[in-house]
């Protein structure tokens, strides 16, 4: 920080486990990659190259030594790797994983429907590879999982070996875990936290309205995904209180 504040809430530092900034790159230019990470890479924990925009992304393994120098780790979109599944090539899908010298991976069915253990299957075989972040949930909106069975999939999927799951909410922030109007559905977030701890959750949330929701339940040190690069010093700022969307929330507590 470049000055002091009183009564401003402490951020872990990084590698840190809970606080996680998860932000979306969409097709950012090498250019692009070094101006976000001169602004804003302090305060990413992470970055996903959504969905399968990896496949056709110019200079791929040139913008990923540029997050991995910056100390930044990535990983593909679960779309990938659905997208390797539905092919029949999985194997195909671990060696591109060692080809790009990948850490992480994404297992969703977001986009396709996979028996829930044949799933959790492919969490433990990756996971003797890379560090797996499983997402749960559907990108159809008709999709609507009563809150039981969210807490089901997601207490499998860490049984399996995901180190995170994600709540899917997709880039716009307007299904899964939210309506299509973007409200969060707040019984829905309030029973899956009585059973699934707080930290190992990552929850998409693309809208400034929703990360002001998630923090303001949750506190400071949530996890949030879906982060537009150009949002990410904004996020930073509600995260401490120093936004008007959280300028009174924090004055009096350090969450």
């Amino acid at each position: 920080m470049n000055y002091p504040l009183l009564n401003v809430p402490e951020r872990p530092e990084k590698p840190r486990q809970k606080g996680y900034t998860m932000v979306m790159d969409k097709g950012l230019s090498l250019r692009q990659v070094e101006d976000f990470i001169e602004v804003a890479g302090v305060y990413t924990d992470i970055v996903k190259l959504g969905w399968a925009t990896s496949h056709v992304t110019p200079n791929l393994k040139e913008k990923l030594a540029l997050y991995k120098s910056a100390g930044i780790p990535t990983y593909f979109g679960g779309t990938l790797f659905e997208a390797f599944i539905i092919r029949n090539q999985f194997e195909d899908y671990q060696r591109v994983l060692d080809q790009y010298g990948m850490e992480y991976a994404e297992v969703s069915d977001g986009s396709i429907e996979i028996e829930h253990d044949l799933k959790c299957g492919y969490i433990r075989e990756l996971s003797k590879q890379v560090t797996v972040i499983s997402e749960v949930g559907s990108k159809d909106a008709a999709k609507i999982f009563a809150p039981y069975k969210w807490i089901k999939l997601m207490q499998a999927e860490i049984e399996a070996g995901s180190w995170k799951v994600i709540a899917e909410a997709r880039e716009g922030g307007n299904v899964g875990i939210y309506r299509g109007s973007g409200e969060v559905r707040e019984g829905l977030v309030d029973e899956i936290l009585t059973q699934i701890p707080e930290e190992t959750i990552i929850w998409e949330a693309p809208q400034k309205e929703q990360q002001v929701w998630f923090i303001k339940l949750i506190g400071t040190n949530v996890n949030l995904g879906n982060i537009a690069p150009a949002e990410v010093i904004p996020l930073e700022t509600i995260r401490l209180g120093l936004r008007g969307d959280t300028f009174d929330y924090f004055l009096n507590q350090t969450k």
